[in-house]
């Protein structure tokens, strides 16, 4: 058998969370797609748990970026201080 090293497993975790973040963001727009002119209750809660879903896909994708070693400082710029 043949071990698979844990960088692999860490890449292989980011791509799954980067297609779960993917296909939650591609929900929202979906929702935002068909979202009536004058929104409803039913479609603010819908809003809020597609947008909910989204940002915990976000999370765990920037999670598992830092596990993999793509751990990003600010992306600010401090240009023009």
């Amino acid at each position: 058998m043949t071990d698979v090293s844990p960088a692999a497993d860490d890449r292989e975790l980011l791509r799954r969370a980067a297609a779960a973040h993917t296909a939650a963001a591609q929900d929202l727009e979906a929702f935002l797609r068909r979202l009536p002119e004058v929104p409803g209750p039913a479609e603010v809660t819908e809003y809020a748990s597609l947008l909910t879903r989204e940002e915990r896909m976000r999370a765990d994708r920037e999670a598992a970026a830092d596990a993999a070693g793509l751990t990003l400082g600010s992306l600010e710029s401090d240009q023009g201080t």
